[in-house]
C-alpha cells in the first residue's frame, strides 16, 4: 500500500478499515489496497459531509416549470419538413458510422423470480428469445439497413459480468461480431454508517455497490471505451435500458434532430397517464432541463392542469437518451464524474470490531449513487422527443402486474399486430379488439414499419385474420 493511500486513510479518520490488515494473505492485502485506491480521496470529505452526516433535501425551484419537447406528430407544416430533414440527417450519421449503443445491464432477473442476469431472462412470447438476443437482432438488422457494423457497450455489474459474458459466448454473440459487443463493468461506491464510516463486508473488502446509472458514464471513461469510440469516429451514443425490449434502439428522427438541434444529451418523453404515475419529471428551471423524480414532485404541481385538462406536467421520462461523446468526455474529465450524488438508506451486512459479520434489521448505513438524468442540467444544449409509449415502452420489472413479464410479452404482441395492420396485412383480433392469436416478429428481419411492409410483400402475407394458432414471422 502507497504512502498516500496511508495517509489518505489517516486524515479522512478513517483508519477502522484497517483493523484486520495483520491477518490478511498477500492476495487479501492487495484486493483491499485496490478497493482502497478507487475512491475518490479527493472528495470523500465532501461527499460525507453532504450526504451521509447531513441528510439531503431536495429543493423544488420556485421557477420550475414544464420542459418543451418535440411533439409526436408534428405540429404543423414547418416541423413535419424539419422532421423530414431529422430523418435525412440520421441517415447520414448512420451510415458514416457515428453511432454505437450503450445498453445498462448490471441487474438481476429475481424481481422476475429468476436466477440469472436480466438481460438473459426469456421474454419474447413465441420464441422465448432473451432480452439480449432480442437487442442483438435489432442490431444486426440495423446494421444491414444502414451499412454498418454497430459497437454494442453493455455496461455490467461485478455480480453478473462473467455470466453475461458466458451467455453470448454460448450463444455465438446472435450472429454480431465478438469483437463489437464490449462488455464494461459498473463501478462502485462505499457504503458508509451515519457516522460517515467505511464499513467493511469482509476482512479484505470494504461494503461495496453499484454506482448508480450516471456511472455507466465514468465506467465507459475507465475502461477505454470512450477512447475507442473516438478512434472509430463515434459521435453519438444510443442509450437505452435492457428491460425494455420495444425501445427503437435505432431511432432516426431522434439522433437527427438530436444532431440538428447540436444538443449535448437528449431524451426520449412519454406523455404521463397520470400525476403520479411513476416516471420523473422533465422539468426547466432557470432555463436548464432537469428531471424531477415523481416522489419529489410536490402533488400542488402534478395535479396542476393547463386550461384544456390536461396535465401541465405531461412529460415522463422512460430513461431513453442520446448522448454527444464528448459531452461524457466533459463530464468525466479527470477521472471523476460530475454529477450529484443520491442518498439512500440501507440495511448493509458489515463486520463489528470483533471480525464478526453482522446482518442488520434496521437500515444501518448509507449508499451514495449517481442518476445519468443528472447530466441533463450540465449541458449546454438539450433537446426532447415525444415517443408513443405503446410502440416504445414495455418495461420488465416484475413477474406479475404493472410493468412485468405479463404486460411486457401482451404489448409485444400487439405492437407486432399493429405493425402487421399498418402494411396492410389483417389480423385477427377478438371482440374486446386484443390481437389473436399471439403473433410475434423476428427483429432480425423486421426492424421498423418498412422491414415489416417489404417482409410481407416478399412473403405474400397478407391475411392472418382465420389463423388461431400462434404466429411467428421470421
Amino acid at each position: 500500500m502507497t504512502n498516500d493511500i496511508e495517509n489518505a486513510i489517516k486524515s479522512h479518520g478513517q483508519e477502522q478499515v484497517m483493523k484486520f490488515w495483520g491477518e490478511l494473505s498477500p492476495e487479501s492485502k492487495d484486493k483491499l489496497t485496490a478497493q482502497l485506491e478507487g475512491l475518490p480521496w479527493n472528495r470523500l470529505g465532501e461527499l460525507v459531509e453532504q450526504y451521509v452526516v447531513r441528510r439531503p433535501v431536495t429543493d423544488i425551484p420556485e421557477d420550475l416549470v414544464p420542459a418543451p419537447y418535440f411533439p409526436l406528430q408534428p405540429a404543423d407544416d414547418k416541423m413535419a419538413a424539419y422532421y423530414c430533414l431529422a430523418r435525412e440527417e440520421a441517415e447520414k450519421i448512420l451510415r458514416a458510422g457515428k453511432v454505437s449503443l450503450l445498453t445498462v445491464a448490471g441487474g438481476q432477473g429475481t424481481r422476475l423470480g429468476y436466477d440469472g442476469p436480466k438481460g438473459t431472462y426469456p421474454i419474447t412470447p413465441i420464441t422465448g428469445k432473451s432480452l439480449f438476443q432480442y437487442f442483438a437482432e435489432k442490431i444486426y438488422r440495423f446494421g444491414q439497413k444502414y451499412g454498418v457494423k454497430f459497437t454494442w457497450y453493455i455496461m455490467t455489474s461485478e455480480l453478473n459480468n462473467s455470466q453475461t459474458i458466458d451467455f453470448f459466448k454460448s450463444n455465438d454473440f446472435f450472429g454480431l461480431d465478438e469483437d463489437r459487443v464490449v462488455f464494461f463493468v459498473q463501478g462502485t461506491m462505499p457504503a458508509f454508517d451515519h457516522d460517515g464510516k467505511l464499513l467493511l463486508a469482509a476482512k479484505d473488502s470494504l461494503a461495496l455497490s453499484p454506482d448508480g446509472h450516471g456511472g455507466t458514464l465514468l465506467a465507459l471513461k475507465r475502461c477505454g471505451c470512450l477512447d475507442r469510440m473516438k478512434r472509430e469516429g463515434v459521435e453519438y451514443l444510443s442509450y437505452f435500458q435492457v428491460d425494455n425490449p420495444l425501445v427503437s434502439i435505432v431511432n432516426p428522427l431522434f439522433i437527427g434532430l438530436h444532431a440538428l438541434e447540436k444538443s449535448q444529451m437528449s431524451a426520449i418523453m412519454l406523455a404521463k397517464t397520470g400525476p403520479f404515475e411513476k416516471l420523473g419529471n422533465f422539468c426547466l428551471s432557470e432555463g436548464k432541463l432537469q428531471i424531477i423524480e415523481y416522489s419529489d414532485l410536490p402533488d400542488s404541481l402534478a395535479e396542476s392542469r393547463n386550461p384544456d385538462g390536461s396535465l401541465r406536467f405531461i412529460a415522463g421520462s422512460p430513461a431513453i437518451h442520446v448522448i454527444s461523446r464528448d459531452f461524457i468526455e466533459e463530464l468525466t474529465a479527470g477521472g471523476y464524474l460530475n454529477l450529484p450524488w443520491h442518498r439512500a438508506d440501507k440495511k448493509v451486512a458489515f463486520l463489528n470490531d470483533q471480525g464478526e459479520l453482522v446482518t442488520p434489521v434496521e437500515p444501518n448505513a448509507v449508499k451514495l449513487e449517481s442518476f445519468i438524468f443528472d447530466a441533463l442540467p450540465l449541458a449546454a444544449r438539450t433537446m426532447i422527443l415525444e415517443a408513443d409509449r405503446e410502440e416504445e415502452f414495455a418495461p420488465t420489472k416484475n413477474k406479475t402486474g404493472v410493468d412485468s413479464v405479463e404486460s411486457c410479452k401482451a404489448m409485444q404482441i400487439e405492437r407486432d399486430a399493429r405493425r402487421l395492420e399498418r402494411t396492410g396485412v389483417k389480423v385477427r383480433r377478438n371482440a374486446g379488439g386484443v390481437a389473436e392469436p399471439v403473433i410475434e416478429l423476428s427483429p432480425k428481419f423486421i426492424a421498423d414499419d418498412a422491414d415489416a411492409a417489404a417482409y410481407c410483400r416478399e412473403h405474400h402475407i397478407a391475411d392472418l385474420s382465420q389463423n388461431t394458432e400462434p404466429v411467428y414471422i421470421g
